[in-house]
């Protein structure tokens, strides 16, 4: 017998969010996740994914990947401390800081266990965390882990954040304070004020922190938000993620050596969950390797990411303040975001609706993002698309 007390909450929760345009359907894709997709058997321009260069499908990982599992096998076996440590791990390791332009690297199963892993392992409840009310959930629950102080301040508001800087650092109830970020934002595509950041951390002896998962491939001609800031021996932490750009899994950490070697023995996802496969190593380096050879897909995704903006905007639909290729399209009303998505992938469109919890309530919109692997001809019949449905339902 199950607990009613369960199905109670269960059921009540759910039909509250189903009421207010809230509860999200999980819409399977029949195949690879590229510029176009296939849903319960419709071909659909994709605007949602975040494979930003299109490497999530490109044949030179595809092979790298292929050759790991006949080497390696598919699986790495254990933890990364006892002896799930492949050289392949070590290799991928070793490129991303010559990528980051750091000492060292450690990579981990995911963004989210970055962010789990690094934050707790050096701040805990003697410290206090100084994060961006819009940062990730990721960044928000590593620092709910750390037992530390969480001190929000306004989104790039760098006014508020010196003055909670000043007071956490003058009250001496702390041993340490952090202050932490996204790169880029991922829900409105702006980019964190680093150099007045870092600034701010100078004088106070801050630990600065970049969350970089939406900005690495993207801005600093591929090499990341930092890098384009020329920040790189000014910002501590810099976490980046193996599934967005880089098109296949997993995360890293770059820094000093020291701080790596601390995370290697005190961060519980590298020390307690098992290495990622052989073949997403491998196929992680590649894709590094390919971003350092050439700029060729960075400069081709800010190409369509431009390209789709003006369409947007020309139409009169909202589109934010992104200074990146994610574009968002603020419609407001939660219900109304996922009747436009639902009508858009109708017209032959997937862009997806993205409502509360990851956007704050009543500014419920679609995410659009354009990839490298896009051609002129698929956006303009995404603009098409937008401008037949806006005028349906009297957006524009």
């Amino acid at each position: 017998m199950t607990s009613k007390a369960l199905d109670t909450f269960l059921n009540e929760n759910l039909a509250d969010l189903k009421a207010h345009g809230l509860y999200n359907e999980i819409d399977p894709v029949q195949g690879a996740n590229g510029a176009k997709i296939s849903i319960n058997g419709k071909q659909l321009i994709n605007l949602s994914s975040n494979n930003y260069l299109g490497l999530a499908t490109d044949e030179r990982l595809k092979q790298v990947a292929k050759a790991a599992v006949e080497s390696h096998g598919v699986g790495a076996g254990a933890v990364r401390t006892i002896n799930g440590t492949l050289n392949l791990h070590i290799e991928l390791e070793q490129k991303l800081a010559e990528f980051k332009g750091t000492e060292a690297v450690i990579s981990y199963q995911s963004g989210f266990n970055c962010n789990m892993a690094a934050i707790s392992a050096v701040m805990d409840k003697n410290d206090a965390i100084l994060s961006d009310e819009l940062n990730h959930a990721s960044i928000i629950d590593g620092c709910r882990l750390s037992r530390a102080k969480v001190i929000r301040f306004g989104h790039s508001d760098m006014e508020d954040l010196r003055q909670k800087a000043k007071e956490a650092v003058e009250s001496g109830l702390y041993n340490k304070v952090m202050v932490i970020t996204d790169g880029v934002f991922s829900m409105d595509g702006d980019v964190a004020k680093l150099p007045e950041i870092v600034e701010i951390a100078e004088e106070f002896d801050l630990i600065t922190y970049v969350d970089d998962a939406h900005g690495s491939g993207v801005l600093g001609k591929g090499a990341g938000t930092v890098k384009h800031f020329g920040l790189q021996d000014k910002v501590d932490l810099q976490m980046g993620t193996l599934s967005k750009a880089i098109g296949v899994i997993g995360g890293y950490v770059a820094g000093k050596a020291n701080l790596i070697d601390w995370l290697k023995v005190r961060s519980r996802p590298f020390l307690f969950s098992t290495a990622v496969s052989p073949a997403d190593a491998a196929a992680s380096k590649k894709a590094v390797e390919i971003l350092m050879e050439s700029t060729e897909l960075h400069d081709k995704l800010w190409e369509n990411g431009n390209y789709l903006k003006a369409g947007l905007k020309k139409l009169g639909f909202n589109i934010g303040d992104s200074e990146t290729p994610i574009t968002p399209c603020i419609i407001g009303d939660e219900k109304a975001a996922q009747e436009f998505s639902t009508r858009l992938a109708d017209a032959g469109v997937y862009a997806k609706s993205i409502v509360f919890p990851t956007v704050p309530k009543g500014t419920g919109r679609v995410r659009n993002m354009p990839t490298a692997a896009h051609t002129k001809e698929m956006l303009d019949e995404a603009i098409a698309a937008y401008e037949k449905v806006g005028k349906e339902m009297g957006l524009i």
